[in-house]
């Protein structure tokens, strides 16, 4: 892979680390500003939601900026951000870094996965975003826990020093291994907006929430379901977490390999096989050996749509002449869908359903995204056969 991609890849491991690590530092940051773990939490909520937000407001504000500019621009978020949360004298001020940093996740990741795609040859297209997501996959693998570590065995503001050092490093990667932005590289708003009234957009966007949404299910319950149900220990726990992150990894990889040959096959046979796993880990969550084993697939073949899914949104947003709006915004979409899984999960235990009950909720879910792939599909097909019937017609 092109230098430049390497350079998005380790961004993209400095971004999801600091979105992810908050969870294991919050009792340090609550026990230092004298809150609840629960009010601590809001440094997480505040995070997602301005994902959810940042994406297409940063892309419309930055409208007229190439793409380099903007992303070395919104790497300087990045590093604001993060050194605003890490020299917090209140948790006001902790919250407020967050929101800013938050504001870079989306359109950076986003902008990104764009510019990949265009350093590369058009077969390997879905290969160069996956390696991009590679960093974020593996901020999960490594960072999260070295993070953790790091605030643990020092403190917490340590953590987000480092991060930002990351940031500062990566943001001389960008200005320097980037190529110089050409000038059709400047996006049109006007064909940004309309792609999003493009039927085939809004339906890959339903995947994005879809897809990833059914994995986020069962993975943010699952503590309690290792420990009540499979009859782990706390400690026990950690394995399985590691567990999720190496399907991460390995999903990721081989996802945007495999797409790059076939991208709706791929598609639909991991939101099919995700599904097939969800509802296998509602029978046999009880067994240790069959739940982590449900672990290492349910992520491995949920992450292996997430680059196909952003490469699909990409194509039909491109084919409008507007793949940056788009793009961005799908990531925030991303969280969304990350938001929902978490909400029906507990949702459904709430409800009196067990434990086990967000595996089949998850799997539901994914039965939903394979359907809108399927539809999807037959849509790219339908207009690829009027297109062919037209052009044999005016040759008549």
């Amino acid at each position: 892979m092109p230098a430049a991609i390497w350079a998005l890849a380790i961004a993209a491991f400095g971004i999801g680390t600091t979105e992810f690590v908050i969870a294991g530092l919050l009792p340090s940051v609550a026990a230092e500003f004298g809150i609840t773990i629960s009010a601590a939490g809001y440094m997480a909520t505040s995070y997602a939601l301005g994902v959810f937000v940042g994406a297409p407001l940063l892309i419309i504000l930055g409208a007229r900026l190439p793409q380099k500019v903007m992303l070395i621009s919104l790497m300087g978020f990045f590093v604001v951000g993060n050194l605003i949360t890490a020299l917090a004298p209140s948790f006001a001020w902790a919250l407020a870094g967050r929101v800013v940093t938050s504001l870079t996740h989306g359109a950076f990741i986003g902008i990104g996965s764009v510019l990949a795609a265009d350093l590369v040859a058009p077969n390997r297209r879905t290969s160069a975003i996956a390696f991009m997501f590679t960093g974020m996959t593996a901020a999960n693998l490594l960072g999260v826990p070295a993070g953790t570590w790091l605030g643990q065995a020092v403190t917490w503001r340590a953590t987000f020093l480092a991060i930002t050092i990351i940031g500062v490093g990566t943001t001389v990667a960008l200005a320097i291994l980037l190529p110089k932005s050409r000038q059709h590289d400047v996006p049109n708003m006007r064909y940004e907006f309309a792609a999003f009234l493009d039927v085939q957009v809004l339906i890959a966007m339903g995947i994005t929430v879809l897809g990833p949404a059914a994995f986020f299910t069962s993975i943010t319950y699952i503590a309690p379901m290792m420990t009540e149900l499979a009859g782990y220990s706390e400690h026990g726990v950690t394995g399985i977490l590691f567990l999720f992150g190496l399907g991460l990894v390995v999903g990721n990889i081989l996802g945007g390999k495999l797409a790059d040959r076939a991208l709706m096959p791929l598609l639909y046979t991991s939101l099919a096989a995700q599904a097939i796993v969800l509802f296998a880990f509602f029978f046999v969550v009880e067994s240790r050996a069959a739940s982590a084993v449900c672990v290492l697939l349910m992520a491995g073949f949920g992450f292996a749509t997430v680059s196909p899914i952003q490469r699909l949104v990409m194509d039909k947003a491109r084919s409008a002449g507007a793949p940056n709006l788009a793009a961005s915004v799908n990531i925030g979409l991303f969280n969304l869908g990350n938001a929902i899984g978490a909400w029906l999960g507990g949702w459904v235990i709430a409800h009196g359903f067990g434990y086990a009950s967000p595996n089949w909720a998850g799997g539901l879910l994914s039965t939903a995204a394979l359907a809108l792939a399927l539809a999807s599909g037959w849509l790219t097909n339908s207009r690829l056969q009027k297109h062919r019937r037209s052009i044999g017609c005016s040759t008549s």
